[in-house]
Parts: C-alpha cells; structure tokens; sequence
C-alpha cells in the first residue's frame, strides 16, 4: 500500500453525509402557499443553539411587506394550555396553514387534531369533525369531491355530505379503472410498505368530469422477486410477482381514456386507440400526456408509438367521445415529447379559448412552442425559435397575451443548462428575460399572474429567493440561504469546469470537487460519478441539496473529497436540454452510456490542465443507468478505468423495462441490441469491479446483477459482488453501502487500507431496512 488514509478522514467524509449535513443549511427552498393572489406564507427556518426551529411569515406581495403571521409565542401558550403538551414558540409543529380569506383565524394539524385559532384574541378550538382527502383519494378543484378507486373501480365521494357514487360499474383485476401499471417501479416495496395511491385521473377545471382510463394489463407477462429475508418470524422466503413488459415483449400496459361525468353519472369512452401506460399512466403529474382546455368542453391527449418515434395530438369531446386528430410528428430518431416538462403538473401544451393550441416540437432541431390552428392542426406561428432550448411551458396569461417559459442556451457566455424564465407573445415577438441571475431558477407562480418567487442558485452559489412582479421587478428579498455550519463542517463548493467533447469542438458541462486539504504540488486519484442514461442529466445545477433528501445530487462527491479522491460528473453527448443533433448521439447506441467515451476525453483534458490529476488511477460509480455505465466503462476502456462501484445496473436493456429501451434503442431486433449487452465484453475486465444490487429491486431487477457476474464467472474474471437484502432500487445513501463504497475506492485507487473498524452513522437513521412486512 502506498498511502495512508485515516480514521480522522473518514469521520471527516462521515460528517459530510448529506443526511447528516443537510441539517446545516437553513432556508435553502422557501416554498410559497398562496392564500390570495397577493398574498402567500412560508416557513423560514430559524438556526438554535440544537437544532432547527421555524417561524410562519406571511407576505404581501401587493404591499411589499413581510411580517411573522402570528405571535408565535402567544400561540404557543395557547396550544400548550389546550393541548395538554408543551410547545416551544420557535418550533411550533403546524405543518401547512389554512388561513380564512381575511385573515382573522386559521386552521393548523398537531397531534392528529385540527385547531382552529383566532388570531385576535389567541383561542385555540380543536375541530370535531374536518373530512379531509387521505393519501388515496383525489380532490377536486372546488374542494367538494374526492375521487377514489374501489374494487377496480372509480368512485367519489361529497367532502360536504359523505355521500359515494359510483362511477364505472365493468371494471376487473387487470382490466379496471384509474389505477397504475404495476411495471411503475415501485410496485412491490408500496405494497409491502402500504402506500396507498391517488386515482390516476384529472378532475376537468368545472369539477363536474374526470378524465381517466381504464388500464388492460391482462396480457402482460409477471416478473418475480424472491424476499429471501422476510420480515417477523417468517423464514420462509417470499414470492413477489408484477407484471412488468420486457423489450420486445408483445404485449404492455395500455390506457383506454373515458371521461366520466357526476351529474349525468354516465361514462363515455373516448374513439381512439389506447394509449401506451408504460412505466406510468399517461394521465400521471409530471409525465402527463393528457388534460383539459381551460373551459371543460375539451380534452386533449398526445398518443405515442411504441417506438418514440411518432406522436398524435388529438382533441375530443368529452360528451360524446368524439376524436378529431390535427397533428402528426414523425422522427427517424426518437421523440422526446412528454419528458421536457417531466416534474411539472402539466405537459408542455395547451388548449386555448379561441380554439387553437400551443405543441412542444424539436422539429427545427431545437425543443421550441409553436402556436397552432385548433381545426387544420397546421402552424400559424414558431412562439420561439433559435439555437437554444424551452424546457418547460410555465403559463399563459391569454388575457394579457403573454406565454410564460422556462429556457436555456440564450444567455451568451452561460451554462445552457441553466433554467431562466422568459415571457414571450403568442405571435413569437417581446421575448424577454425575467430573471437575471447567472444561475438555475426555480420558479412559482401567484394563482392571478401578478407575482412569482423565484429561488436561484448555482453549485458555488448558495440559493437565494427573491420575489417579482410578474414582468420581472424586483419587489424583495426573502432568504438568503445560510451555509456557514455547512462551510464549517468542511464543506466545499464545487468547482464549475467546460471542457470540449470527443469532437474537439462542442463543449460539455460538469463541476469538479478536489480532495480536502489540497496539495497542488501531490497526484491525486480520479472518481467519476456517471449516469449512462439519455433520458436526464446527472450535472447538478442548483445549490447540490436535494429537497426530498432522496439523493446526494453529487454523488457523494463531498465526502471523497475529504477522503483524498478528485470527483468528477459530467454529462456527455447523447443527454437531454441541448440541441436534438446533441441528444439524437444516444438514438440506437445505449452502449454510449451517456457519452461515456466523453467523460474519458474530459478525464485527460483535466488532466493535461492540471497536474494534480492523475490520469493513471481513474475510478467510476454510478447507480441504475449509471450502474450500467461504470460497468460499461471498466469494458470498454479497461486501461484507463482501474476500479468501479456499479450499483443496481441495467446491464442488458433486453432485460429492462420495454418503455425505456425501446424509445432510446428502437423496437427489439437482436442485431441492434447485441452491442449494447455489457456480458459480452466480460472478457475485457482487467480492473477491479464491485457488483451491487437490492435483491427486491422491482426497478432493475437482481436478476441483472446475477447474469452480468455469471458472464465474468464464465469469463473467469475475478470481481466483486454485493447483495442487499430487502433493498429497493435506491440505496445510495445507505451507510453500509457508502461505507463499502469508500473502503473499495481507497483500497484500489489510493492503494491504502481503510481505518479499522470504521463505520457510517446517520442523524437521520436511513440504515433501518426500508421493508415492512
């Protein structure tokens, strides 16, 4: 061994867990509640000697003001006398707000009872009876209903009288209304942990129809996973079947639209081939491909092929479920339609009150709105144009004319990746930027259209929220994220770098994290953190924390660093939000993983740049797609990648979900999916190579893991391999996993032991088995 890696280090990288460091970071996303138009709260986090508290700020955007939206420490007197409990002014657990129009009172959750307070004289009531949509049911716009499914069928139910309807009367196991295909990736671990999902509908504007589907999975074929380690005293391992199409599988998941309708309790099935529900329904927020216009007197819905290669728009009429289709797109590549607004509620189209309607197309090579005539389907106008790329379609204000987007790749001499907020008229003229900041914007919108709080911030620049007017003015600052415990914990800011791509001439994008302390004068190891998908990027933009604490958005990058290593993501040729030629790289040739032969490119520019980097002990991990591609890389360019972490890879797509492969690869045909299958360069291993996988991984199944090592067995290549009983596909932030992770960088790329007997611990206790039976 050449090196010396301490206990010291390790608990450095321990402290820079993002569960453990998240904690240090205090109003990095100020979400706002609307109460009017103008008016909204949030919850700025308060730091305290242990601890994080909250206070509740109301602000009114019309009056430029921001003020606490009680008196906390009356109230929490008053609840502590009520209650029973004591409360503490500067944590007050009450969770969302429900203020009265005049904000005179407002109701609050604590302890499973609903209080009512009335804020002039501070009296706390608890309220009998509230009827409340639970986690399994779907509100309406009014508030008066809830959609739910029963027995295969789609039912509602009064918030006002309790009273159910039925609505659908034919549904059946595998042939029933508003539920989920069971190939969503997530089937078993919500059926062993209980996790009851919403109806799969979208009430229309008037809350008088729902649109929904019936989904026939009948034909789908099962997939398995075996629990080997159940939970209680059960030793008995456990079966677990869903069913989950294969590339090339003849049948998959389809959707049957209907509308149904309350007050005529009728159900009317919308003329038009069903439409593909595979991995999720097409009516799912944040994949959706299906709505209403704005008066309920249309739906729309976009129909892809199976291939990704050409889409129908179509309207209808929700009465009669008559279907008059204005617009086909064809591609030799894929289509990438229903991903650019993937997160938001809506799809990046809408139907407008004269008729006509906004389509997302790449047809000019670059992803742009174009506005559309709501009878021939034909063009009447590009909304935008140009050598950059609308990422989502915010709003539209018809009433004003204006058209609210998000962007990147305008701004000259910034990163494309970067979201800003644009408006622009229908007719394509007065584009103009809304947020100035060099930086990545989240945006939210008052409910009329006068307002929005925009959150900005880059890796190196903490966020910082702001709220405008609706043209872009300034009104006020709101938070200024505070970091300074997370500097003190040696957090460091990564590095931004631009290198050029295998073409020598377009530029690609990442961020850079050297080890901790730095000695410029000492060689250091290279780890690469990669995604081999097409389907998103891996780069983090914004402040790297995520607001879900679902994942470490640098790949714990923080902590190898403190551990002596160089870490290094990077999205190659073949990722989205660039041009199409840029994207299209990916279209048939999975085996690039994501513009992997870039990120070697890139590997040696870094290091040509800086001596510091060395190019002879180069590491790679990823996790799912980027499972695959550090795999990948390890056989491909096994001179030059010496160790690898391949987490849950899909390493043969003929063996993954059809949805996925299918779009990026084509329809099955072996000889386009021979070069992609990572067992037949098994061969070319000479590194070292850990295996990982969950065994109950609904996702990529185990069964990946195990072919891709029996490859390597027949190949008579020695490796390593990790099997982690009862986990799901997502395990990243799990100690034991980060702890083995670590050790293998540092004992084959740094050439040193690891410390004795160190181990990961959590504030957050993510070590407990995330299974319950």
């Amino acid at each position: 061994m050449e090196n010396v890696v301490t206990g010291e280090q390790y608990e450095r990288a321990q402290r820079l867990h993002p569960a453990n460091y998240y904690d240090a970071v205090f109003n990095a996303f100020v979400r706002p509640n609307w109460i009017s138009g103008n008016r909204f709260w949030y919850i700025r986090e308060i730091r305290l000697e242990k601890g994080t508290g909250r206070q509740y700020v109301i602000v009114d955007a019309e009056q430029n003001t921001s003020q606490p939206a009680f008196d906390h420490a009356r109230l929490a007197v008053c609840l502590s006398r009520r209650a029973g409990e004591t409360y503490s002014a500067e944590t007050l657990p009450l969770g969302e707000l429900l203020f009265t129009e005049n904000g005179s009172s407002f109701q609050f959750k604590v302890g499973g009872t609903v209080w009512n307070c009335d804020l002039q004289e501070y009296s706390c009531k608890p309220i009998d009876h509230m009827d409340k949509p639970s986690m399994d049911e779907l509100p309406s716009p009014d508030g008066k209903w809830v959609a739910f499914v029963y027995d295969h069928n789609l039912y509602v139910r009064s918030l006002e009288t309790g009273k159910r309807f039925r609505l659908t009367r034919d549904g059946k196991a595998y042939y029933d209304y508003g539920t989920q295909p069971e190939c969503r990736l997530s089937t078993v671990g919500e059926r062993l942990n209980n996790i009851k999902l919403p109806p799969v509908a979208i009430w229309s504007p008037d809350s008088k129809m729902l649109l929904t589907h019936r989904l026939d999975q009948r034909k789908v074929r099962d997939l398995y996973l075996i629990q080997s380690v159940p939970k209680g005293e059960e030793v008995r391992p456990v079966l677990h079947s869903y069913r989950y199409p294969l590339v090339g599988d003849p049948h998959v998941p389809l959707a049957e639209l209907v509308v149904c309708d309350l007050e005529r309790r009728t159900t009317v099935k919308i003329e038009s081939e069903p439409l593909l529900a595979c991995p999720v329904s097409p009516l799912t927020p944040g994949m959706q491909m299906a709505g209403w216009s704005a008066d309920s007197k249309q739906v729309y819905f976009a129909r892809m092929s199976r291939d990704a290669r050409s889409v129908d728009f179509s309207v209808a009429d929700p009465c009669s479920g008559e279907v008059c289709t204005l617009l086909r797109e064809q591609s030799d590549t894929f289509l990438n339609q229903d991903l650019h607004n993937l997160g938001e509620t809506n799809p990046n189209i809408r139907l407008l009150a004269d008729g006509s309607f906004i389509w997302h197309s790449e047809r000019d090579g670059w992803s742009h709105l174009y506005h559309c005539d709501g009878k021939t389907g034909e063009i009447r106008n590009p909304i935008t144009s140009g050598s950059w790329t609308v990422r989502k379609l915010m709003a539209v204000d018809e009433q004003q004319g204006w058209v609210y987007i998000t962007g990147g790749g305008l701004e000259e001499g910034r990163d494309p990746y970067y979201q800003h907020l644009y408006r622009v008229r229908l007719d394509g003229t007065d584009l103009s930027l809304l947020t100035p900041e060099d930086a990545e914007h989240d945006v939210v919108f008052s409910p009329n259209l006068k307002y929005f709080v925009d959150t900005f911030s880059r890796v190196d620049l903490p966020p910082v929220s702001v709220l405008r007017s609706i043209d872009g003015t300034l009104i006020r600052e709101l938070e200024h994220a505070d970091v300074e415990m997370l500097l003190e914990m040696g957090y460091q800011f990564p590095e931004r770098i631009t290198v050029k791509a295998r073409d020598g001439v377009t530029d690609l994008y990442g961020v850079m994290l050297r080890p901790f302390p730095f000695d410029p004068s000492r060689k250091y190891p290279v780890v690469d953190y990669i995604y081999g998908g097409p389907q998103i990027i891996n780069t983090p933009k914004a402040f790297a924390l995520d607001p879900g604490r679902s994942h470490d958005p640098l790949g714990g990058g923080q902590s190898l660093a403190q551990l002596g290593f160089i870490v290094l993501i990077l999205d190659g040729m073949g990722t989205p939000y660039r041009s199409k030629w840029f994207h299209d790289i990916s279209n048939g040739k999975l085996e690039e993983a994501g513009g992997l032969l870039d990120h070697v490119t890139a590997v040696r520019q870094l290091a040509e740049r800086y001596p510091y980097v060395d190019v002879d002990r180069v590491g790679i991990w990823g996790s799912s797609g980027g499972g695959y591609a550090s795999t990948r890389a390890m056989l491909s360019f096994p001179a030059f990648y010496k160790a690898a972490v391949s987490a849950c890879g899909n390493h043969d797509q003929r063996l993954y979900i059809a949805a996925w492969a299918e779009r990026y690869q084509g329809l099955y045909d072996p000889d386009l999916y021979k070069d992609q299958d990572n067992a037949r360069l098994a061969a070319n291993l000479t590194g070292k190579l850990l295996l990982v996988s969950g065994d109950m991984d609904e996702n990529v199944h185990p069964s990946q893991t195990i072919r891709m090592a029996n490859a390597l067995i027949k190949a008579d290549k020695d490796f390593d391999m990790l099997l982690l009983p009862n986990r799901h596909h997502g395990f990243s932030l799990e100690p034991y996993f980060i702890r083995r992770k670590w050790d293998y960088f540092v004992r084959h790329l740094m050439r040193a032991e690891p410390p004795w007997g160190n181990q990961i611990a959590s504030k957050k206790a993510i070590d407990k088995e995330p299974i319950e039976k």
